[in-house]
């Protein structure tokens, strides 16, 4: 018997995976270069970027439930639901999910979800826990929790789909990283001409 089997369900849950990100940055440039999705909100960036917030936020439900539902027709691995291998899955989501939602506090919801790309730019770079553990603290809780995930329900193709989640990530920081700081130099570079 195949530790994976490569079927639909499976199929669907790694397009969705690598949707996600891939959407949301479209949308993000798209508001950054020629103020879409402002435009669309009666030119007011506050609600567009809420918008997108809220967007951003039931695509990543939907993706999660695509992907635990795509578990469900994996083979499962007996060594995975040793008590110890579910103990770590526990663990693990709670570290995941502290590093998310730590990080959503710290930032904000506007801050969370690209608010920079609407000119909402946080006045200096947010420090302190989670994000003097790990750069990217919502990046790298969402794909603990992804592993913890796939490790509880005991399915080798989590683990497969937990791997796709990591490099997606690391590809849209890619993108993300090099832009975010470009806007920052910007925004400090208006403020230098207007203090001089």
């Amino acid at each position: 018997m195949p530790f994976i089997e490569f079927n639909k369900s499976l199929l669907i849950a790694a397009i969705s995976i690598g949707l996600n990100p891939l959407l949301w940055n479209i949308a993000a440039r798209s508001e950054y270069n020629k103020k879409t999705l402002t435009n669309l909100a009666n030119g007011n960036s506050l609600k567009a970027c809420r918008a997108l917030a809220a967007t951003i936020f039931v695509g990543g439900i939907v993706r999660d439930l695509i992907f635990q539902n795509a578990l469900r027709y994996q083979p499962g691995f007996d060594l995975f639901f040793n008590p110890f291998v579910q103990f770590v899955s526990k663990v693990l989501f709670y570290i995941g999910s502290l590093l998310v939602l730590s990080s959503m506090y710290k930032l904000g919801i506007v801050g969370t979800y690209l608010g920079d790309y609407f000119g909402f730019l946080l006045p200096t770079r947010v420090s302190g826990f989670p994000f003097n553990v790990t750069e990217n603290p919502m990046y790298n809780g969402s794909t603990i929790c992804f592993l913890s995930t796939a490790l509880r329900y005991g399915k080798p193709a989590g683990l497969l789909l937990t791997l796709e989640v990591f490099l997606v990530y690391r590809l849209a920081l890619m993108f993300e990283e090099p832009f975010t700081a470009k806007i920052y130099a910007a925004r400090d570079q208006t403020q230098g001409k207007k203090s001089n």
